[in-house]
């Protein structure tokens, strides 16, 4: 029967070790793979008649994408035809039947294909958890060799390229008659109009503004904050922070991927941690100029500025002189919860058409448009993707996006959407780069509510009370400072702190800011709207009084106060009970209204998908849950304090979820029975607990407005808090591990919590400054060093003090929190930047120099006085390590200064120290690779320079970055044989062994290497290298059989020995020679390294032979080994060893034991076989 390949006619590889994956399928339905791989390119489906040409274009394509993998496993990863087979055979065959996987690898024959992406292969992969691929394979290489492959394999079949060439023709006629009914203007000037009509002014509708009409005064780019981004492409912190049970809904309504491994998750969040933090406006400006940036997914939490971040960027544009906006990039910013209306009412059929006709505020001609899409010349930005609630018709929309960036791949696009709900994998996969909004910060709050109030007062002296009282709000709690992080709830607080002082209190500021956001959760009027319901009033108390109800339920729920969710039945169910209290008719008719109502905007509650619901900020699930206690313990009083304090507070003073939830209460109920909770936290046992109780304890009693009342309970917590100050191990531990962190952590919270209680009691900075001269160790008074700093800022002696303990003969780790304190705090004054330097300069502690240099980098790089200073620094510090890592801070930061590759180049050929001409050598090489001078350059470095561990990086360098140049391989041959350095010789044999294995020149050289009188050490590699090679492409050259038999028989080198013996046990098993020439080894060599080697491999390769016991049972016993030193290897030990591993239960097994017990020669041996018993 012939081989249903071989009868289309596909010549199969005979060295193909995966040829069984490709005889596999071909016993299967071979139509419908060949269907389910052209799906992409070959739009008219596979029709009988050209079915065996694309079977055989489908055959010769899969093949070789198996030589290709074949290949990256065994020249990159270094794997053997073994380990290729065992390990990764049966995932190969799962992955090229993966139905993404088909049409992926199809597409190679499309017409335009210039790429194929190797990452989405590498994601697949992945995602089916198969066989893990060594780090060293590439999947972009795989498809870059792959579509090469394809185009060969197109350019021999004249019968494929007929085929492909009716596709192109009836694509073109397709398109053709699509175009001809494109009508509608294209008024760009109407549309600048229309964009300014519709988001110019700050849409302030979820709050209540009735205290001050703020329309026309706020215009959105007079008082937009740039927030800041940090990419994850991998990882979305708040997904894996809700419950699993609610993860699993998520993924059952496809609103979630699939479960990520714990470890997997561990690396994605290490590697989210350690992205940049950047500007968005600067990651926006970089989408034209870095094609890897031209898609982009924004994230954020609700009221996070998603949607006012698009709108600044059309009204940029909107806002600029029409002679100038022709020339730049249009913005269409379409709102998918409109998009995807008309879409379904059958308004439009594709985003192109939504323009031309849909609900938009100008309709463009498509033609037009279509042009300047086709050009590139286009921001498309999608706003909203989670306010497409049905995951079906969300997902039609990602494909709607998807299909439109393959339309018009020199666009650029941006999708906004909320973080629970969005499925990332889709989008990830259409290259989409995703980056997650943070919070604003301390100095974008700042601008804010300076804009704000510049723009909404005209009294001077008012604006500057208001502006001062709301600063001073945030900056003195870390809760509100949280929540000011939100821009929406950001305003929140400027609107209240217009006619009302922002309280003190925290509990009260929510109060306040619940009622601002409750004002616009306008439940009457969706009530009236149902002609169902009887009319209802529920005023704002009621609305918090059903809150409260909600947060003590999902306090209780899974993960409790750290999930922030609720299920939509158990809403329901406590709307509906809650409004039967209020003699609601319809209660459960009504409840189920207000969560529609929830559904389609966002009030203090949002919806967060896969029907469930959460608090718009965790802060009001936090004060609403503390709130119903503190309704349960006064007004109802149906919970005690013995119960406030061993159910409420006993309970969950362990868990830092529930801390903020505590320190509410705290500050919600009397002050005699704060004392009672601070007196009962006290007595708890918190050592394991990092003693959270007692800086829970502080908390509480920060809360608390006049301590004086309850002094004698503050006296006792001070007395804690003064012996954690002197915290430590009674036993020794590691000066950077786990326990040292610990300690640091106790000390310094001891010392922040002493200060947040006591800072107004004039004994607190003398107690201070004791600790941080005299303090027990280094982490109290670097503690004590920053409170002062910080604390006493204004203090006139202060900065003078700082400056005394950054020069006295502290340890460097007090001495650099005294120069990060003076840095950050007094970065204004004049005189602080020139003092730092000095420090810079003249401190005798290396680390201390270094720490004062990233300080003045972080702070002053803009200041044109830095790069040269460093540059000084880069010369003349004492300590080479200094001098490396400043190198370090001026090419990253100032790479594209025109000065910075010559200076480095200087640095690399002139400087007297050879580990920073390597540096700089590596630098030049990773920074500037496309720089016409810098191979050229590398050469010169590789030949010239005194050291050759800095040749060697050039030659590494060189090696890995221009492989494919073709003088790089002669010019590596001549440093192979012309370096007078042997170690750099062997690694110059390895690259070349390793990245051209496949030149037919390559053998017989390293085979002259190896017979030539080189240094030992290049011969080693060599011999490495060809035993390496041999399992694949170099096994049919016979010559290498007999260059192996050679080494062993005639190499007086062990290590040489032992590569060749193992090789040829190994590749040329099967050899009639093989066998009788181990066995001569085992007999004959005079170095027991080399026997026992032989044999181990004979007892490996030969295993089942009868003649197997009797042979390793003559080594035991005749062996000549004689012992010379402790370390050395004994045979006839090894022999014994295969002989208990494999022949356990044999009879003689016992007796050659006792008998090598008694009457061996080398006593390690017997003493050995003792004690194994």
């Amino acid at each position: 029967m012939v081989e249903p390949w071989t009868a289309l006619g596909v010549s199969l590889l005979k060295d193909l070790l995966f040829k069984d994956i490709l005889l596999e399928l071909g016993k299967g339905a071979l139509e419908d793979y060949v269907k389910d791989f052209f799906k992409d390119c070959i739009k008219g489906g596979v029709e009988s008649a050209k079915a065996g040409v694309l079977k055989k274009s489908v055959g010769e394509a899969l093949q070789q994408f198996l030589k290709i993998v074949e290949d990256e496993l065994e020249f990159e990863c270094n794997l053997s035809g073994a380990e290729i087979r065992d390990n990764y055979q049966i995932p190969i065959g799962q992955f090229i039947k993966h139905q993404d996987v088909k049409p992926l690898l199809g597409q190679a024959f499309a017409r335009d294909c210039r790429t194929l992406d190797g990452k989405q292969l590498g994601r697949i992969w992945r995602q089916q958890h198969l066989q893990g691929m060594p780090t060293e394979f590439d999947w972009n290489g795989v498809a870059k060799e792959y579509l090469k492959e394809v185009k060969r394999i197109i350019k021999q079949s004249p019968e494929l390229r007929s085929i492909l060439e009716l596709e192109i023709q009836e694509a073109i006629a397709q398109n053709t008659q699509e175009a001809a009914g494109i009508i509608p203007d294209f008024n760009l000037k109407a549309y600048q109009e229309g964009l300014q009509e519709r988001y110019a002014n700050l849409n302030l509708d979820s709050l209540d503004t009735s205290v001050y009409d703020y329309r026309e005064k706020l215009k959105v780019w007079q008082v937009f904050v740039a927030q800041n981004v940090r990419e994850c492409q991998e990882f979305l912190p708040q997904v894996y922070e809700i419950p699993k049970e609610h993860q699993r809904r998520l993924r059952e309504s496809n609103q979630l991927a699939a479960e990520v491994a714990p470890e997997a998750l561990a690396r994605h969040r290490q590697v989210y941690y350690q992205q940049p933090v950047s500007s968005i406006l600067d990651l926006v400006s970089q989408i034209w100029e870095d094609d890897k940036l031209r898609y982009l997914v924004i994230l954020g939490e609700p009221g996070s500025g998603k949607s006012i971040f698009l709108q600044y960027l059309a009204l940029n544009w909107a806002r600029t002189p029409l002679n100038n906006a022709i020339e730049l990039p249009i913005p269409l910013l379409i709102e998918l919860r409109t998009y995807n209306r008309d879409r379904n009412s059958g308004e439009c059929k594709d985003l192109l058409e939504f323009f031309h006709k849909g609900n938009v505020i100008c309709r463009l001609n498509q033609h037009q448009l279509q042009e300047k899409l086709q050009t590139g010349k286009v921001l498309v930005m999608f706003d909203g993707l989670d306010e497409v609630f049905e995951p079906t018709q969300r997902e039609q929309v990602i494909t709607d996006i998807h299909r439109f960036t393959n339309d018009y791949p020199q666009v650029r696009v941006i999708v906004t959407s909320r973080i629970i709900g969005y499925k990332h994998q889709r989008l990830r996969d259409a290259e989409f780069r995703h980056f997650l909004l943070q919070d604003l910060n301390s100095r974008q709050i700042k601008d804010f509510i300076y804009r704000w109030h510049e723009l909404t007062f005209t009294d001077e002296a008012d604006k500057l009370r208001k502006r001062e009282r709301l600063q001073q709000s945030i900056d003195s709690s870390k809760a509100i400072a949280e929540l000011a992080g939100n821009p929406l709830l950001l305003t929140m607080m400027a609107i209240l702190n217009r006619n009302q002082e922002l309280p003190r209190d925290r509990p009260e500021l929510y109060n306040q800011a619940s009622r601002v956001l409750l004002h616009q959760w306008d439940v009457e009027r969706k009530l009236l709207e149902d002609p169902r319901v009887d009319p209802v009033t529920i005023d704002y108390k009621d609305k918090q009084g059903m809150l409260r109800q909600i947060a003590h339920f999902m306090q209780a729920a899974d993960k409790g106060l750290a999930g922030n969710l609720i299920q939509a039945d158990d809403l329901e169910k406590i709307l509906s009970d809650y409004l039967k209290t209020i003699e609601v008719s319809n209660a459960r008719k009504v409840a189920r209204l207000l969560i529609e109502q929830l559904r389609g905007r966002n009030f203090i509650l949002c919806f967060l998908g896969a029907d469930s619901y959460g608090f718009v900020h965790r802060t009001f699930l936090e004060y609403f849950c503390a709130w119903e206690f503190v309704w349960q313990f006064q007004q109802t009083q149906t919970l005690s304090i013995k119960e406030l304090k061993t159910e409420v507070f006993g309970k969950h003073w362990q868990d830092e979820s529930w801390h903020e939830v505590l320190r509410l209460i705290a500050g919600m109920i009397d002050p005699r029975f704060t004392a009672q909770v601070i007196e009962y936290l006290i007595s708890q046992d918190g050592d394991a607990e990092k003693f959270s109780n007692v800086f829970l304890a502080a908390d509480c009693l920060a809360e608390v407005r006049n301590i004086s009342g309850i002094a004698t309970t503050a006296d006792k917590l001070f007395d804690e808090l003064q012996g954690l100050t002197n915290y430590d191990l009674n036993y020794y531990y590691l000066p950077f591990g786990e326990e040292n962190k610990l300690v640091r952590y106790i000390c310094s919270q001891a010392v922040a919590a002493v200060v947040k209680i006591w800072q107004n009691n004039p004994e607190t900075l003398p107690l201070l400054k004791q600790w941080a001269y005299f303090g027990k160790n280094e982490y109290l008074r670097r503690a004590a060093v920053r409170e002062i700093a910080r604390g006493w800022k204004d203090h006139l002696d202060t900065l003078p003090w700082l400056k005394q303990k950054v020069q006295s003969n502290d340890g460097w780790f007090v001495r650099y929190g005294a120069v990060e304190e003076i840095a950050h705090l007094w970065k204004e004054e004049p005189d602080i930047l020139p003092w730092l330097k000095q420090r810079a300069q003249f401190d005798d502690s290396v680390i201390a120099r270094v720490t004062v240099v990233q300080e003045i980098v972080s702070l002053w790089k803009d200041e044109p006085d830095t790069l040269p200073w460093l540059k000084q620094r880069a010369q003349f510090d004492d300590s080479v390590i200094a001098r490396v890592l400043v190198v370090q801070e001026i090419v990253s930061l100032w790479k594209d200064e025109p000065d910075t590759l010559p200076w480095l180049k200087q640095r690399a050929q002139f400087d007297d120290n050879w580990l920073e001409r390597q540096e700089a050598v590596e630098e030049i090489a990773n920074l500037w690779k496309d720089e016409p001078d810098t191979l050229p350059w590398l050469k010169q470095r590789a030949q010239f320079d005194d050291n050759w561990l800095v040749r060697q990086a050039a030659v590494q360098k060189i090696a890995h970055l221009w492989k494919e140049e073709p003088d790089t391989l002669p010019w590596l041959k001549q440093r192979a044989q012309f370096d007078d350095n042997c170690f750099l010789q062997a690694t110059v044999v390895r690259k070349i062994a390793r990245r051209w294995q496949e030149e037919p020149d390559i053998f017989p050289l390293l085979q002259q290497w190896v017979q030539s009188d080189y240094y030992r050490v290049v011969r080693h590699k060599t011999v490495e290298e060809i035993a390496r090679a041999l399992a694949f492409s170099w096994q049919a050259h016979r010559d290498v059989f007999f260059l192996l038999k050679f080494i062993v028989l005639s190499n007086d080198d062990d290590y040489e020995q032992y590569a060749a013996v193992v090789e040829l046990a190994r590749s040329w098993k099967d050899e009639p020679d093989t066998l009788p020439l181990l066995k001569h080894v085992v007999q004959s060599d005079e170095n027991e390294n080399v026997r026992c080697t032989a044999i181990e491999e004979i007892a490996r390769g030969w295993k089942n032979e009868p003649w197997m016991l009797e042979f390793l049972r003559n080594c035991a016993l005749n062996d000549p080994f004689e012992r010379q030193a402790i370390f050395e290897e004994n045979p006839r030990k090894i022999a014994l060893e295969i002989i208990i591993e494999q022949y356990p239960n044999h009879p003689d097994t016992l007796s050659l034991l006792q008998d090598r017990a008694e009457n061996d020669s080398d006593e390690q041996l017997r003493k050995w076989i003792m004690d194994n018993g």
